[in-house]
């Protein structure tokens, strides 16, 4: 399928199949990265947790590094070459296959590297994939929509997640009968939680690819869209300055993603640790956040389009800021679940206003591009936030204080986006 113009291919038919595919692929990181698969590998098939948390690490980061690098090259061979869903469609097969073999990942070490290999190689096929999965926004929907359809999407993703995370606890983890006969003993009803969600991502993802249209393919070979990617890409790196306005944004994306990965990170840790949450309790912290996460993407998806995605982005950032250093203060379980759910409302528009922000930045001409530097500035200092985090908590003897330095991320990331316009606003 060839798009129309740009910001009106498809219909609605096209813009709820694209939103589905958030909904599709955010089983992974709620199911595997986050809440289930993760447990399992640290307790269940490592050696012991502090090993299976170095080597879950290890995993991730280097995953990311790969992210990093190919992400904004992949990009640029994409727009060589036209189309976009072909590229899709590898990295979304590529996942489903990865997770889905974590089935044979059984509970004891000598399958510490399967795991992570698969878990590594499902990590950078699910963040390539979004690369050009974003770069298909701003041609299903008109500029006037743009945070519409991206808060939706977001919102949907994080249902989606939730709904699937739901599915797997309840109905295979945490039951008393296990449903197919599935031995416990050599953890069979939790190595389904890989095979599940190889499904939910395979079957929701569909629709995009059926009804989605793409831009048309040129006649350049893989190999001269390769070569003219690089290119580009290197001619783009040397001419930012042209891209004044997308470096800024970039810049401020990297530093205060890197505060919110933190706080994703760190957030479960610091739940158990100051307030002595139960593993269970942690678990249910967390779908709580994602709930309210999604609800805030949803909420504030119709403020990006009436006020702009940067005063949205703002908003978001001044309001983590402001709920968090309370959440530093309080001593109350209660008060820190009450805040705690506030602070989830404003991750998901900080996210889905950045992804608008750069749609409305980035020229048609080297979209994909772009938005694989948009991935890039999402992983180039991931390692700074939670390192940093670590020595001062180790410093001072207090999460509390540690904590408090993904605040700076935050303030530092507002003051880098202030000055920018945006376009049409």
């Amino acid at each position: 399928m060839e798009a129309p113009a740009e910001g009106s291919g498809g219909g609605t038919r096209a813009r709820v199949a694209w939103c589905l595919y958030d909904w599709a692929n955010s089983a992974f990181p709620a199911v595997i990265l986050t809440f289930v698969f993760a447990a399992y590998f640290t307790r269940g098939v490592a050696a012991d947790p502090i090993e299976g948390t170095r080597d879950w690490g290890t995993a991730i980061s280097l995953s990311a590094l790969a992210i990093a690098v190919l992400s904004p090259v992949l990009g640029a061979i994409a727009d060589q070459g036209g189309a976009r869903k072909p590229w899709l469609a590898a990295f979304t097969a590529l996942c489903v296959a990865a997770t889905f073999a974590l089935w044979w990942v059984a509970p004891t070490p000598e399958h510490v590297v399967l795991a992570l290999v698969l878990v590594g190689i499902g990590n950078f096929a699910f963040e390539l994939g979004i690369v050009f999965y974003n770069a298909m926004l701003p041609e299903i929907v008109t500029p006037a929509r743009l945070g519409r359809l991206s808060g939706w999407g977001w919102g949907l993703g994080y249902a989606g997640g939730l709904v699937c995370l739901v599915v797997v606890l309840f109905g295979f983890v945490q039951v008393d009968t296990v449903p197919f006969g599935l031995d416990t003993e050599a953890a069979e009803h939790v190595r389904a939680v890989g095979p599940i969600s190889a499904m939910w991502m395979a079957v929701f993802a569909l629709p995009l690819f059926l009804w989605v249209p793409d831009r048309a393919r040129t006649r350049a070979s893989l190999w001269r869209a390769a070569r003219d990617g690089l290119a580009q890409l290197v001619a783009t790196l040397r001419q930012m300055h042209k891209y004044r306005d997308a470096t800024r944004f970039l810049i401020a994306h990297m530093i205060y993603t890197d505060g919110l990965n933190t706080l994703f990170a760190f957030g479960g840790v610091y739940a158990a640790g100051t307030f002595d949450m139960a593993v269970d309790e942690v678990i249910m912290f967390g779908i709580a956040m994602n709930l309210t996460a999604g609800l805030g993407a949803a909420g504030f998806a119709w403020v990006d389009d009436w006020w702009g995605a940067k005063r949205t982005i703002l908003i978001a950032l001044a309001a983590l800021t402001v709920i968090g250093a309370a959440i530093l203060l309080v001593e109350s379980k209660a008060w820190f679940w009450g805040l705690g759910l506030m602070l989830g409302s404003f991750f998901g528009p900080a996210q889905a206003a950045s992804r608008s922000f750069m749609a409305r930045l980035a020229p048609a001409e080297i979209r994909t591009e772009m938005f694989g530097l948009y991935a890039l500035s999402g992983k180039a200092t991931a390692f700074v936030g939670p390192a940093l985090l670590g020595w001062i908590a180790a410093w001072a003897g207090s999460q509390r204080v540690g904590l408090a330095t993904v605040l700076a991320f935050f303030v530092v990331g507002m003051w880098v986006l202030w000055p920018l316009r945006e376009p049409g606003k």
